[in-house]
C-alpha cells in the first residue's frame, strides 16, 4: 500500500543538506562512497509498515548529485530499515546510476534462489542484518547463518549494524559467518571510553582474528561528542583501523544520515576528516578506491590488475 498520504517524520528527524560545500580535500579518481541510502521518495517507493522511524525523501538524483559535488566516482547504496526487505527503491537508484553503483539488500531468509539472483543481477552484492536494538528487531539467527551459506557461492558479503556494547553476545555468532563480514561505522564504538580500553580492544580483537571482517570507518558526526566541523575525538579510532587493516576498510558519507537530531553535516566535513584517518596518499587510495572495487565490482578491479 502507498502510504505516501499518511507520510510523516518522525518527530526531530533532520533533513540532509541542502547546500553542501567543496570538500578542501580531493578524493583520487574512482573513489567510491561506499555507505549511503535512499529514501522512498514515499509517493513511489513506500516505507514498510513495521518500522521503527519514517525518514525524509531522499531521492537517487539527490545522491548522485552530492556524489559529483564531493568529487566521488561510484556510490555503494546500502538498503535502510525502513524500506524493510522491499529494495525497489534500491534497485531503481542502481538502474539510474548508468553502472556507478551497487547495492546491499535487506531480505528474508527464506527468499528464493530465483530472487538471489535477479538481485544479483541487478547490482546487489551484499546483504545486511541489524543488530541495533532501537532500530529494528534481531533477526533470528540460525536463518542467517542458512542464508549466509546461500549467498556465499554468488561472492556476496553480510553487512552488520550493532553497538559496541553489544558485541560481547555477538562476538561468537559474528565469528562464525562464512562469508566476508562487513561491520557498519566501527561497531560504534563509545569514544569518551579510552582507545585502548576493553570495549574498542574486542573490536580490534574481532578484526585480528577473523581475516574475512572488514570495517566501515563511518560516521563521526554519529559517534563524536565534540561535534562539527572537525570530529577530532573520532579520528584515533578510525585510524587506528585504517592503518592496522589497509585492506580490509571502507568509507562513506552515510547520506541522508538517519535519524540525525543534534545537527546535520555538510557533507563536505566528513570528506575532509579522509586525511585524518588515512594519512597517506597510499592509504587514502586503499580505503577509497582499492577496497570498495574488490568488494563490489570485482570483475573491473582484476581487470585493472592484470
Amino acid at each position: 500500500m502507498n502510504d505516501r498520504a499518511t507520510f510523516k517524520k518522525t518527530p526531530g528527524w533532520l533533513d540532509w543538506h541542502r547546500a553542501p560545500s567543496k570538500p578542501e580535500f580531493t578524493p583520487p579518481p574512482g573513489a567510491v562512497d561506499a555507505h549511503c541510502h535512499v529514501f522512498g521518495p514515499g509517493g513511489e517507493f513506500p516505507f514498510a509498515p513495521e518500522r521503527k522511524y519514517t525518514p525524509c525523501d531522499a531521492s537517487a538524483e539527490r545522491l548522485f548529485a552530492l556524489r559529483d559535488q564531493l568529487g566521488f566516482s561510484r556510490n555503494v547504496i546500502v538498503q535502510a530499515t525502513c524500506h524493510g526487505t522491499d529494495n525497489r527503491a534500491l534497485i531503481d537508484a542502481i538502474a539510474k546510476s548508468n553502472a556507478r553503483a551497487r547495492g546491499v539488500a535487506s531480505v528474508r531468509p527464506n527468499i528464493s534462489d530465483e530472487e538471489l539472483q535477479a538481485l544479483d543481477a541487478a547490482g546487489i552484492r551484499g546483504v545486511r542484518f541489524n543488530f541495533v536494538k532501537r532500530l529494528a528487531d534481531a533477526p533470528p539467527r540460525d536463518p542467517l547463518v542458512k542464508l549466509a551459506n546461500r549467498i556465499a557461492p554468488l561472492g556476496w558479503h553480510i553487512v552488520i549494524y550493532f553497538e559496541a556494547e553489544d558485541l560481547p553476545e555477538l562476538y561468537d555468532f559474528f565469528a562464525s559467518l562464512p562469508t566476508p563480514v562487513v561491520v557498519d561505522h566501527m561497531g560504534r564504538p563509545d569514544i569518551s571510553k579510552p582507545l585502548d580500553g576493553p570495549e574498542f580492544e574486542l573490536f580490534i580483537r574481532l578484526m585480528r582474528e577473523n581475516e574475512n571482517f572488514w570495517s566501515k570507518v563511518t560516521c563521526p558526526e554519529r559517534l563524536s561528542s565534540q561535534g562539527p566541523p572537525h570530529y577530532d575525538d573520532v579520528a584515533p579510532f578510525a585510524r587506528w583501523v585504517v592503518e592496522e587493516f589497509p585492506d580490509r576498510v571502507l568509507w562513506g558519507t552515510d547520506w541522508p544520515h538517519p535519524n540525525l537530531k543534534s545537527h546535520m553535516p555538510d557533507d563536505a566535513w566528513l570528506v575532509d576528516f579522509i586525511p585524518k584517518i588515512a594519512t597517506t596518499p597510499q592509504l587514502q587510495h586503499k580505503l577509497l578506491v582499492d577496497n570498495p572495487m574488490r568488494l563490489y565490482w570485482p570483475e573491473e578491479h582484476k581487470g585493472e590488475a592484470q
